[in-house]
């Protein structure tokens, strides 16, 4: 939901992100500072080009204060800088601040940012297009519809020259560090171009090409559901992409991107199938491997929409307004089965809000409040609140008087939402509920979501370096206002004892406090069933090792799962086979940088991030 309309962001977000972020702690860190490609590739034929699919759905908006969707926050990382960055072991490294300190209150931080840098139009870069773009989004209601709730904590943010940036926070704020790295987080944008479209904000679509930013690529060309190019930027302060020019390949489907990489039309695709990953291991000049799971996927269950200020909106089924109900869908899905029928083991059993990527932050419920997969425990649940069966085996609500029949809305480019939706009526079925499964694009099924016109959705989302987006969705401010416009809400979900502890967790610099309130949060979301967190999948994701490499970045871990990296440093570590890929490594990244000095500790290590067939930040 934004201020443009009724339309909210995906209901599935972005997901490839950096392994373990180092804790961080308020001292100084110093150094400088479909199937058809033709049409993509004919603009970027001179020089060597990497073709890529584009991450989940696509590009909802280039517009970055808008924007959602996985594909448009790959864009945004690689055209647009920010204050810092992850490195492929997870420690936050200087980009546009070559250093940082905090006040002993922790209220106020001080980022020196490197000078000498130019946006690609040859103006500097400087601390003001950073404090213009963070003030923008606190003051804009139209600026904050995707980022908002990372700067509500902001009290002020000043420039006081072109080389010092300066943020004062409300409360201590533990996370600042990790508000800034690229993909999935504010990208800072030129301010000279930006200030004279704040009038039709809403409306600018950002395709005065080539887009004018900073980073390792400039966007030269887009065309919506097809593609997206970029030229490499030669004077990187990193260091230039190894690739003369990229192009971000659209696909309606990913058995349409698997036939491109088999041709040799497509360097690399992610969010495969397990089916289409299998078929693909072993063959000649293909690689394929896994990334961790940092998402859920989840089934949404609407208690009832609601405005911020209270007004019932949207056509939710009443029945789900009781807790017994929900609570007996809950009971009623089998994860487990999940995991090995539709992800073929390339999955976990989903638990807690948050995934096992961020192992500091894990929760898992007490023997009390675990709701383990039961079908005669979860009729017997209904029996008890008065849902009898009728003669055609569906429920009556003893209220309504009507059968208990809840849409189920799916993606329809995703196809283990089709599976899983299989699954889910069929469970539903053995306890009296009839499910009406509709198919829908994503944009339908993101209208109907910011409407409230749905009982049961489809959904996933993918955390960042820091968990406290992903958590602010489920608080009362993520509701939209009672006109429609600013919300960013998951699931209309909105608890008083939530919304505390969400801002008790921001300022609490001590990591096993902060993993405490997190599970109590947790526990909340947990026992409320209004987001029943299925499973968390690896990313399955195959390249053409004939074509390409440096693509597989960090340690594979036991199973061989690699950490999850974004496109920032996956772009910028690949080269074409014989070619060194060195220069664009995590050391060749740091090269011009000059000494650091390690970070110490504000809160426990965490993974980087946000969405498979639908991989929005989301």
């Amino acid at each position: 939901m934004n201020s443009r309309t009724a339309a909210p962001r995906s209901t599935r977000r972005p997901r490839r992100f950096a392994s373990a972020l180092a804790a961080l702690s308020a001292t100084v860190l110093t150094g400088v500072g479909t199937l058809s490609l033709a049409p993509a590739a004919a603009a970027a034929d001179q020089g060597s080009t990497l073709r890529v699919s584009m991450r989940g759905i696509g590009v909802d908006s280039l517009n970055p204060f808008l924007a959602y969707f996985a594909g448009a926050y790959d864009v945004f990382g690689s055209i647009y800088p920010a204050l810092d960055y992850l490195d492929q072991d997870g420690n936050v490294k200087p980009y546009l601040a070559d250093s940082w300190t905090s006040s002993a209150d922790k209220l106020t931080w001080t980022f020196k940012i490197h000078q000498g840098l130019k946006w690609s139009d040859g103006k500097p870069i400087t601390a003001q297009d950073a404090a213009w773009t963070l003030n923008l989004i606190m003051t804009n209601s139209t600026a904050a519809t995707a980022n908002g709730s990372l700067v509500s904590n902001f009290k002020s943010v000043t420039a006081p020259d072109a080389s010092t940036l300066v943020i004062s926070t409300k409360t201590p704020q533990a996370n600042m560090l990790s508000l800034s790295v690229p993909i999935n987080a504010i990208p800072i944008v030129p301010q000279h171009v930006w200030e004279s479209h704040v009038a039709d904000l809403g409306k600018f679509k950002n395709t005065d090409f080539p887009v004018v930013g900073y980073g390792p690529w400039t966007l030269t060309s887009y065309k919506t559901d097809q593609y997206a190019k970029f030229d490499a930027n030669k004077s990187f302060q990193f260091g230039a992409p190894k690739f003369d020019h990229m192009v971000m390949q659209s696909f309606k489907n990913t058995d349409a991107a698997v036939a491109a990489l088999r041709s040799g039309q497509l360097d690399y695709v992610t969010n495969l199938n397990p089916t289409q990953y299998k078929a693909l291991k072993g063959q000649k000049g293909i690689t394929t491997y896994q990334e961790a799971g940092n998402r859920w996927n989840a089934v949404e269950l609407n208690a009832g929409a609601k405005t911020r200020g209270g007004k019932t909106i949207g056509t939710a089924n009443p029945a789900l307004a009781d807790s017994v109900v929900r609570t007996a869908i809950a009971t009623a899905m089998d994860k487990k089965t999940l995991v090995t029928k539709v992800e073929d083991g390339f999955a976990k059993p989903g638990v807690g809000y948050l995934p096992p990527t961020l192992p500091q932050y894990a929760w898992t419920p007490s023997d009390d409040e675990k709701i383990d997969f039961d079908l005669a425990k979860a009729n017997q649940m209904l029996d008890g609140a008065g849902y009898t069966k009728g003669t055609d085996g569906v429920r009556i609500n003893p209220k309504t008087k009507k059968p208990l029949e809840l849409r189920l809305g799916i993606h329809s480019n995703s196809d283990s939402d089709t599976q899983v939706s299989t699954y889910i009526s069929g469970w539903l079925k053995e306890i009296g509920i009839k499910t009406d499964i509709q198919s829908m694009s994503s944009t339908m099924l993101n209208d109907n979501l910011a409407k409230g016109d749905w009982d049961m959705l489809m959904d996933s989302w993918s955390t960042g370096p820091d968990p406290t987006y992903l958590l602010s969705i489920q608080t009362c401010a993520a509701l939209p206002k009672d006109d429609g416009t600013d919300g960013s809400t998951d699931a209309f979900f909105c608890d008083p004892q939530y919304d505390s502890l969400f801002q008790a967790q921001q300022s609490q610099f001590d990591p096993a406090q902060r993993a405490a309130t997190l599970g109590q949060m947790q526990s909340i979301l947990y026992k409320g069933n209004s987001d029943i967190v299925l499973y968390y999948d690896n990313s399955l994701d195959a390249l053409r090792s004939d074509r390409v490499t440096g693509l597989e970045s960090g340690k594979a871990d036991a199973s061989g799962a690699y950490p999850v990296q974004s496109s920032f440093l996956d772009y910028m570590h690949a080269a074409p086979v014989g070619k060194s890929s060195g220069g664009s490594s995590s050391n060749g990244l740091l090269i011009g940088i000059g000494a650091l000095v390690v970070v110490a500790v504000i809160g426990g290590a965490v993974v980087l991030k946000r969405r498979g067939s639908a991989d929005e930040r989301e």
